[in-house]
């Protein structure tokens, strides 16, 4: 266990651009990932922990889980509570990150024509909604989400968290072109989620076939020119007044009915 005393140290700077930069972690294949529970989800999931850092306090509350993640780490690295204050991103800070190698699951993609159900994200921008569309399509056994490139990214601090581990285990695969990925898999149906009373009603649909579902940005939904190259649209039947749902809702109702 290595003591950390400076804000100026290197492996300090570099948790702090972890946290704040997208181009960061995508150039270092590394992410921060903080809080006991988080790290232990890594652990558990077989991820590679590059540098745990800890406080002494952290230590003496985690017991055995504490030790377990110490003796997982590659490198672990003791800061006073006021010194990983500064490299924290939340309100009240666990006293354990991890600095962690990003995760290539996207071996499952190179089958799927083969089977599998799919969940498509365009330009979905909200951590929150990303963390929380992430930690449900684990829950329901979904094969894996797609994002295009301009989502945000599934290594963001509020994600990875929301997630609940969920970044870790589920396959995920970032595409330049969503148009041109969708069509490039004859046998998968495609459908995108609008709101349109002459799309068809998702609970018709009986999602047999190999297929993708794709969810649109929060505020203006799916780019037109994806809704193009999908095959089909589809559209949650509502009673009520409201005219749209919150992303993470209909993303959770739509991968319902489609792993049901």
């Amino acid at each position: 266990m290595i003591p950390l005393t400076s804000r100026d140290n290197t492996h300090i700077k570099q948790v702090v651009k972890l946290q704040k930069s997208a181009r960061y972690r995508r150039e270092t294949g590394l992410f921060a990932a903080e809080g006991l529970r988080v790290c232990e989800d890594a652990m558990r999931s077989g991820a590679v922990i590059q540098a745990l850092f800890v406080t002494e306090a952290s230590l003496q509350k985690s017991g055995g889980t504490g030790e377990r993640l110490c003796a997982y780490a590659k490198t672990v690295y003791l800061l006073s509570d006021r010194l990983f204050a500064q490299i924290s991103n939340t309100q009240t800070p666990q006293g354990v990150l991890g600095v962690i190698k990003t995760l290539d699951k996207s071996a499952v993609f190179d089958t799927i024509n083969n089977g599998g159900k799919f969940l498509v994200l365009d330009n979905v921008q909200d951590p929150n909604n990303l963390g929380t569309v992430l930690r449900t399509a684990e829950a329901f056994g979904v094969s894996g989400v797609v994002m295009s490139a301009d989502c945000c990214d599934a290594y963001n601090p509020k994600v990875v968290r929301g997630s609940m581990g969920a970044v870790f285990r589920l396959p995920l695969l970032t595409v330049s072109d969503l148009a041109a990925w969708l069509g490039q898999y004859p046998r998968l149906q495609t459908y995108a989620a609008v709101v349109d009373s002459h799309a068809q009603r998702v609970t018709e649909i009986s999602f047999s076939e190999p297929c993708a579902v794709v969810i649109g940005n929060e505020g203006n939904g799916i780019r037109h020119d994806i809704i193009k190259a999908c095959r089909h649209t589809m559209t949650i039947p509502m009673n009520g007044k409201a005219e749209s749902l919150n992303a993470s809702v209909a993303a959770a109702i739509l991968m319902w009915e489609m792993v049901k």
